[in-house]
């Protein structure tokens, strides 16, 4: 069974700074080594807001549809995947008095995955373990892309 993963970091900026940022899904491409494309539908990001993503892992290539469950400015936003069941999710904690930020990137399947999911990862993606492995070593990626972009100002 697939495990939560999570990581952190620390943003020299402001919550809503971050909050600015990683609130445009559609800039994942520029921080996710395995997102390509997210289109928001139905107009500007809030709750409920459906998305298409679009991913890729070598030559293989798989779109992913979810829903922003969770739009807290300046504190979260979460997005439940429809294929998997997983909730991604990017959490914002004020630091320092409001000078610097942690972020922190979670996938939690504490519902469960679906069983056509872990069958594609199974066959298609190595297993679990060095699936969830590769994940983790993405989201630190994207996290630190992320922090790249704020602490630019880009």
């Amino acid at each position: 069974m697939s495990a939560n993963l999570e990581v952190f970091i620390e943003i020299n900026a402001s919550p809503m700074q971050v909050w600015d940022v990683v609130s445009d899904l559609k800039r994942m491409p520029q921080w996710s080594p395995q997102a390509k494309k997210v289109i928001v539908r139905g107009g500007p990001l809030k709750l409920g807001s459906a998305m298409i993503n679009f991913n890729r892992r070598d030559v293989r290539f798989w779109a992913t549809r979810s829903r922003i469950v969770a739009f807290d400015p300046g504190k979260r936003i979460a997005w439940e995947m429809k294929e998997n069941h997983a909730t991604w999710s990017f959490d914002l904690v004020s630091l320092d008095d409001n000078t610097r930020t942690r972020l922190v990137e979670r996938r939690d399947v504490s519902a469960g995955v679906s069983k056509a999911s872990r069958l594609l990862i199974d066959k298609f993606l190595g297993g679990e373990e060095s699936f969830d492995k590769e994940l983790t070593t993405g989201m630190r990626q994207t996290l630190q892309g992320i922090r790249t972009s704020v602490e630019s100002g880009s």
